[in-house]
Formats: structure tokens, sequence, C-alpha cells
């Protein structure tokens, strides 16, 4: 009798949360007010749930709230809709989460020195999370992190919470945790966070369905998995088959360079096979907060296993290097006109790491920037969405955009271009500019060829 009582309470539980959350009426929390976490807590929002944003960054807060976007791409008009329709409304008190309902964590997973996994948010936020955390309550992990780090390092935090260390929590019947990867793609215009589909992993059956019902809300498809740790290799292999393919086209492109192969006519050539094959692009190196990361969360995983990852590795060397590469065609280039580098004004075009967006995570440009002035180069950068290069974990430099004009062109000795964003006036730096590097092939994009361009 006392098992069937409890089976019905743990039930009323579970079907108490889920239609809470079909009916909208489920408080939201979303750790992480950045390029995940606020998209995401919008998308709550709009379909009418109560949001509450959390973020330990004191500035974003009274920004948020006063319905203003420090995102270029997440506009200010979605963000006022929201906090003057009482559906957001973002605070730096974590004991705010009591309040809610389901707690969505979207925390930065970076690697640290030896490019091993620091886990440094995750567990910070699992210990505020467990200071707060009450039965039937929902909490979803979306950091991109290797296979093990919601059932080996939430789980036992959140089982022994400390308000109940007298009688430990279990997982899908006092609380529901599951792991959801994020995968947005920064101002895609095809693409946004309700129409891509979400992978869903759950600790226990009770744990899927209650984060299945909750994205179901919001997202056009939910895309149920086994475990969390399906759902944390998925969103590893989605990023790994891209740093693999896109450290294949970077060797490529050094090998056909040699070869006096064009590898931007080769691949466009390529490109005309209508089946198995899929088209990736060089550049001057990797930028964002998943491709440059996210492979060597799985690298550092394997050693656990006793397994080397040697293709993923020797992808990372091969994209890593991109920047002193792009540098030596540049010194090369320079050489031929009969310049050097030392002493040579350098205008970067474009900081963040990705085309029409503000995002500089990972940023190949800061690379750049580092070894030209390592090189005794005078640098500067243009970039229609950074105004200021932010402090980052690797590089602090104080440099402010530089506005492009005719005269501003005319007067470095050499224009990098790193980042083809829309903006930028192809046909002006491309009249006026002595020399130019071109690591996107973007003037010829833009039907611009001269013999003052080099491709590196």
């Amino acid at each position: 009798m006392w098992f069937n009582s409890q089976f019905k309470t743990q039930n009323k539980q579970l079907m108490n949360l889920i239609n809470k959350i079909n009916s909208h009426s489920a408080v939201i929390g979303i750790i992480g007010l950045g390029y995940v976490g606020l998209p995401l807590g919008l998308e709550f929002a709009h379909k009418g749930f109560k949001v509450i944003g959390f973020d330990v960054d004191e500035k974003k807060i009274p920004v948020l709230n006063n319905g203003e976007s420090y995102i270029k791409h997440i506009k200010a008009d979605r963000i006022r809709a929201a906090v003057d329709a009482g559906t957001f409304h973002s605070t730096s008190d974590f004991s705010k989460l009591t309040e809610v309902d389901a707690i969505i964590i979207c925390v930065p997973t970076p690697l640290n020195e030896h490019r091993e996994p620091d886990m440094t948010y995750i567990v910070n936020t699992g210990e505020m999370i467990a200071k707060y955390l009450r039965k039937g309550q929902l909490v979803v992990l979306e950091s991109s992190t290797y296979p093990g780090t919601t059932d080996e390092v939430l789980l036992p935090m959140f089982e022994n919470a400390p308000e109940f260390q007298n009688s430990k929590l279990k997982c899908g019947v006092d609380f529901y945790l599951a792991f959801s990867p994020e995968r947005e793609d920064p101002n895609n215009p095809n693409y946004n966070t309700a129409t891509i589909p979400k992978v869903v992993g759950g600790v226990t059956p009770a744990c899927l369905e209650v984060a299945t019902a909750l994205y179901n809300q919001v997202i056009v498809n939910t895309v149920p998995v086994s475990s969390t740790k399906a759902a944390e290799a998925t969103k590893l292999l989605e990023n790994i088959y891209r740093a693999v393919n896109i450290a294949l086209v970077n060797e490529l492109k050094m090998v056909f360079d040699r070869m006096d192969i064009d590898v931007w006519e080769v691949i466009k050539a390529a490109s005309t096979k209508p089946f198995g094959f899929t088209p990736f692009y060089p550049g001057p190196g990797l930028g964002g907060h998943c491709i440059p990361i996210d492979p060597f969360y799985l690298t550092w995983k394997a050693r656990e296993y006793d397994i080397s990852t040697k293709f993923i590795e020797l992808a990372g060397e091969i994209n890593t290097m991109q920047p002193y590469y792009v540098i030596e065609k540049t010194m090369e280039f320079l050489n031929n006109q009969g310049k050097t580098l030392k002493g040579a004004g350098v205008l970067i075009l474009g900081a963040s790491y990705k085309k029409d967006i503000d995002d500089m995570r990972e940023s190949p440009s800061l690379k750049l920037i580092y070894i030209l002035q390592s090189k005794g180069a005078f640098v500067d950068y243009s970039d229609p969405y950074v105004s200021k290069l932010p402090p980052t974990r690797h590089f602090k430099f104080d440099m402010s955009s530089v506005d492009i004009s005719k005269e501003s062109i005319a007067s470095y000795d050499l224009v990098l271009l790193s980042t083809d964003h829309s903006d930028f006036d192809y046909e002006l730096i491309a009249e006026h500019g002595k020399l130019i590097v071109d690591t996107r092939n973007a003037f010829e994009k833009n039907g611009i060829k001269r013999e003052s361009i080099f491709k590196a």
C-alpha cells in the first residue's frame, strides 16, 4: 500500500508539472543570458511563459529590464515586447530559482590553457541550483560538454542538495534532469531558435518526458534520444564533423597553393555534384564557441577510456595553425612587392568570428592581430559590429574600430580581410587599398579581381 501511495504521489507531481508546461503556466528560469540563453528565453516569453533570466553579469540586468539589447542580431524590440508584456524579467538574485518550475542552464564551457575542459561555470551553476532546488523542478543543461557531464557532475549535486540532506532527493521522482544541446547559428536567415530541431536526453524516462514536453512548446521538432550521454555526444559529433571537414579544406588550400591551384575554384566545381559532397570553406582559423572547443571535450574524455582521438587532434592542429599560415603568406606577398611586415601598417577587416554578427568568441582575428604585432607591424582593425575589442581569456587589446574611407584605406601598407561582413564596401577597399590579403575569397565573390588582391 505504501508503495502504491508513493507511486501515485510521484505520478501526480509529474503530471502537474507537465500540465503546467502544456498550459504555459510554468515559470521558466534561464541561467546565462548570452548568445544561447537570451534568444531561448525570448522564445518562451513570446509564447506566453513567464521567464526569469539569471546572469552573474550585473551590467546586463538593467539593460535587459529596460528592453534594450547588447547582442546586435537580437533586436531590442523583441526584448522590449516581452518586458512590456510582463513575460520576461532578468536578475542576478539566484534565490529566485525557487520561483521557477524549469531551469535551463546556458553557461560557457571554455577550454583551459592545456586544452582541457574548464567546468567552472557548470560546477558553480550546479552548486547554486542545488542550494535552491525544490521538489518538482526540471533542470536542463544546454552547454556543450563531454558525454557524462549531466550524470556525473550535476546529478550527484542535486541528489545531495543541502535542503534535503536528511532525505536524499531521487532524480526522476523528486526532480527531473535532462540535457539538450544548444544549436544556435547567430544571424542565420534560414533558421532560428524555434525552427532548429532540438535533441533531448533525460536521466530517466520521466525526465525525458518532462523535458520533451517543455521544448515542444517552443521548438518546431524535438528529437528524443536514449540518454543524456547520447544527447551530449550528438552535439560533439555535429561540431567535430565541421571541424574535421574545415581542417581538410584548410590543408588542401595549402597543398593546392603549392600546386598553383585555386582551392575556391575547386570547391565551387566540386559543389556541382548533386550527391556525396558537402562544401566546406577555408579561412584564417576557427572561431565561435563550439567548433574550436567541442572536439577537445571528447578528446579529453576519450583518454579516460584509453582511446587516442588522432583524427580530431590532427584536425585541431591544422585549424590552429591557420592564422600562422595566413601571416606567412602575407609576409611572402609583401616581400614580393619589396616590402617587409616589420614596420608595416596593417588594417584587419573584421573582428568577429563570423560575418554580420558581433560575436567575438575565439575569433581568429584576435590571433592575427597578436601575430602581426609580435612581428613588428602596426595594426588597426575595422568592424561595423565591434566598436571596441573586449577583453577575452587570451587577449586584452586596447583597440577601437577604424572607420573605412578612401583616405583611411589608402593610409595602410596592407589590408587583411579576416571576416567577410556584408557591410564592407569591397569596391572602395579594392580601389584604394595598396595591397589586400583576402582569407575568405570575399572580393572575388563580389566580382572584384585585381593584382593587388592576394587570396590566402
